[in-house]
């Protein structure tokens, strides 16, 4: 009996913190949209690009976040879908690395791809292992200073294909590092919504996979994943 009422006590904490980040993450975006939307109304803005742009920036960021939560509601209850296919890696992550382009163009971080030759294609659903890749290389590009290199790599591990995005960021800071796959867990003055790790761990789950991060303090961050090759 005590054991189960310390295991709804838990629960009970776990989802009132879930509820409060949520709000908090909800505020900021609805709060520009809001404050922009009343401006332009009340024409104290003009109706011009420079003012319509961040309520459609805020809205982007209510999607994502509506489709984050959506991702880990279905993995939760065991119910993620996956469109699993023979998936060819150096495509997979070449493309990845393309769309992330500019982002580290206007950071001015290099981005390197290290691919292991002949690798096997792997069996995974693309569209899915594109988000978990994009949102990590996102991650490293943001933590990265000005001059620094994120590097993206994939080698054969046995039965599976083990990839890596690596930082050469300062490291998440040691009080995070037990959390930092669990929700709304961010570093300091992070613009993001601390879902990414979670939802990345989700998905590479779902496929059977695992997930680590090997952090090596002043020098960067490394997020390393598995994923199974295709028969």
């Amino acid at each position: 009996f005590n054991a189960m009422s310390m295991r709804l006590a838990t629960a009970d904490r776990n989802r009132r913190a879930f509820v409060a980040d949520l709000t908090h993450e909800l505020r900021t975006p609805l709060a520009i949209i809001r404050g922009q939307a009343e401006g332009i109304g009340d024409g104290v803005y003009p109706g011009d690009q420079v003012h319509v742009t961040p309520i459609l920036d805020a809205t982007a960021s209510l999607d994502s976040l509506v489709d984050a939560l959506a991702t880990m509601t279905l993995a939760d209850v065991g119910s993620l879908t996956l469109k699993r296919e023979a998936v060819d890696v150096p495509v997979l992550l070449t493309s990845s690395l393309a769309a992330l382009q500019s982002a580290a163009d206007a950071a001015g971080v290099r981005l390197v791809a290290d691919l292991e030759p002949d690798l096997p294609a792997i069996d995974a659903d693309p569209a899915r292992i594109r988000g978990v890749l994009g949102n990590l290389l996102s991650n490293a590009i943001r933590y990265t200073p000005s001059n620094g290199t994120v590097t993206a790599s994939a080698r054969r591990s046995g039965e599976s294909v083990a990839f890596g995005i690596r930082d050469t960021g300062p490291g998440i800071p040691s009080e995070l590092r037990p959390r930092i796959f669990e929700r709304f867990v961010k570093g300091p003055g992070s613009p993001g919504s601390g879902l990414g790790l979670a939802i990345a761990k989700d998905v590479v789950s779902a496929h059977g996979g695992t997930i680590e991060a090997i952090i090596d303090p002043g020098k960067g961050t490394e997020i390393r994943f598995t994923l199974r090759v295709a028969r």
